[in-house]
């Protein structure tokens, strides 16, 4: 086992380490960062529309509007901030602005053709929200890569006398200029549905994730990386369009998808990820002084689904502990799947929730529009996955107190 341990710390993780720190990948994951706010907004104004939908207030004001103006414009605003992001972290910071403005063009270029054929008005099509995102990622990462390409060609010499500003004019006009003739040559002259091939290329990664398989393995996934001490925001450029794809047709009752962040805030992540909260409390009550020490710095966090002091400080390269948050990933993840997918005993959420941070189960009932069976399925899910750590503790916490009887001694 130790030999395994070793193998991971020293080859495996600094592979993952090098991924997670590409430029590609941080430029992504920033971007996602940075839209956040519209996200977390949304998700309030998702949540304000339960009063009107459970009471029948005909007078509630209809907040899916401000939703739409909010949640609804997340990839019109990625295809601006890959771009910008991506001259930022390859310092070309001259370009960034322009790299955005591209972007926006590309974008509206691609959709351009779906608006059409949708007859769709304004911005209310679901391109400029979730189901756009696939489609800003391409268009954002493919108009920073040209304007890489073109950020250190100038038609001027380094002594001209031309102002700077009018320098970076006609250099810049080169690379927007290739990014909007090959977008319009595509799309417009050759007809390319560029937006329904990207669509279909990342189409089945949504029906993977919509399998009891495939959701379970990205999760287990997610929380192996975790129990390692490695980011899940690795695979957030391909976890969160799928994940707010999915919310997005909860929302318009096409789907009943689970791979969303509504369920998994509802269900699965009790305390953060690897459902720590149980493991949180039995630091608390622990006998050994140490421990007990930490389950008091760790514990409020921990009531709030903040655990990376939690993770950090006990679980990560610890095997003993590596084992039942990696087990409470599959076993909270398919316990919610079966009573929700395959036996309809609680709710499916159909709102978007991104309120992390919300304790359970508060933020399961109000993910769920108020489901109290939702809220027992949750409470089952705690006490299951809190017996799981409860063994693996015991064994871990016996280490700690022969250390201390040790040190008593001398």
């Amino acid at each position: 086992m130790d030999r395994i341990l070793s193998w991971i710390e020293n080859n495996l993780t600094p592979v993952m380490n090098k991924i997670n720190h590409n430029v590609w990948i941080v430029t992504l994951k920033d971007s996602i960062n940075q839209v956040m706010p519209l996200i977390f907004l949304g998700s309030i104004f998702s949540m304000l529309t339960l009063p009107g939908s459970i009471f029948d207030w005909k007078w509630w004001p209809n907040f899916g509007i401000p939703q739409g103006w909010t949640m609804g414009m997340i990839s019109l605003m990625m295809s601006f901030l890959i771009p910008f992001n991506f001259m930022e972290k390859n310092k070309l910071r001259k370009s960034r602005i322009i790299a955005g403005i591209t972007g926006l063009i590309l974008y509206a270029i691609t959709i351009t053709p779906q608006l059409i054929a949708d007859n769709t008005p304004g911005f209310s099509h679901a391109a400029f929200g979730a189901g756009g995102m696939f489609i800003a990622i391409v268009t954002g990462l493919i108009t920073g890569f040209i304007l890489k390409l073109f950020g250190k060609i100038s038609f001027f010499k380094e002594d001209s006398n031309l102002p700077d500003f009018i320098r970076q004019w006609f250099d810049q006009m080169l690379p927007i200029g290739v990014v909007v003739i090959l977008g319009w040559i595509i799309v417009g002259i050759l007809g390319f549905d560029l937006y329904n091939v990207i669509l279909t290329l990342f189409r089945p990664l949504q029906g993977i994730a919509e399998t009891y398989w495939g959701f379970i393995a990205l999760i287990v996934i997610k929380g192996v990386f975790y129990s390692m001490g490695i980011s899940a925001w690795v695979l957030v450029p391909i976890t969160m369009p799928i994940m707010l794809a999915g919310i997005e047709a909860n929302i318009a009752g096409t789907a009943s998808n689970v791979f969303t962040s509504s369920f998994q805030y509802a269900y699965y992540t009790i305390g953060g990820g690897g459902c720590t909260l149980g493991l949180a409390f039995l630091l608390l009550k622990s006998k050994s002084k140490k421990l007990k020490s930490l389950g008091k710095v760790v514990v409020v966090p921990s009531i709030f689904n903040i655990n990376e002091p939690l993770v950090f400080g006990t679980v990560v390269y610890n095997i003993i502990l590596m084992i039942p948050m990696i087990l409470n990933c599959f076993i909270s993840a398919s316990l919610a799947y079966l009573f929700t997918k395959v036996i309809p005993f609680a709710v499916i959420p159909k709102i978007l929730f991104q309120l992390w941070y919300c304790p359970y189960p508060i933020c399961t009932w109000l993910a769920t529009g108020g489901s109290i069976t939702s809220v027992i399925l949750v409470i089952g899910i705690f006490i299951i996955t809190t017996l799981v750590w409860y063994p693996f503790f015991k064994i871990y916490e016996k280490q700690y107190l022969a250390e201390e009887e040790l040190e008593g001694e001398d």
